[in-house]
């Protein structure tokens, strides 16, 4: 019974330090350097590049208005008049906090999600940013 309660304390704290823990939104509010469009998948994160096909703000607004229609999504950092946004989305039952920066550079738009705890996403962030992308319909370019 001792072993029982010592491990319902500790999975309740873990809980609470996921949800709690204090977030460096700087730290996420950055982007890799890209030069073409194209997917890439790594480890925890997903980036999508896209040539866009209307003027960035126009892109940027139709992103930004998706990812705050997105459940559990909040803006971390970021506005489209900078140009770059950062938004946290976490998970239904355990809050797990991913973080996506959406940016136009030149003439492309790049989206890239990660987890911040953990190696694997199971592919939430790869599945969040496609359906990002596919509300965005003729703003973008396909692959």
């Amino acid at each position: 019974m001792r072993f029982l309660t010592v491990l319902i304390v500790l999975v309740l704290a873990l809980m609470a330090y996921i949800r709690l823990a204090p977030t460096n939104a700087e730290k996420w509010h950055a982007l890799p350097d890209v030069n073409e469009p194209g997917d890439t998948r790594e480890e925890g994160g997903f980036l999508a590049v896209r040539r866009i096909a209307a003027p960035a703000d126009e892109v940027l607004t139709a992103v930004e208005q998706r990812a705050l229609a997105t459940p559990r999504t909040r803006l971390l950092r970021g506005n489209v008049a900078e140009g770059m946004i950062t938004f946290q989305t976490r998970s239904l039952i355990w809050g797990f906090p991913d973080h996506t920066t959406v940016a136009v550079q030149g003439d492309l738009l790049v989206i890239y999600g990660r987890l911040r705890f953990g190696r694997s996403d199971l592919g939430v962030n790869k599945a969040r940013i496609e359906g990002w992308l596919e509300t965005l319909g003729p703003l973008t370019a396909p692959l």
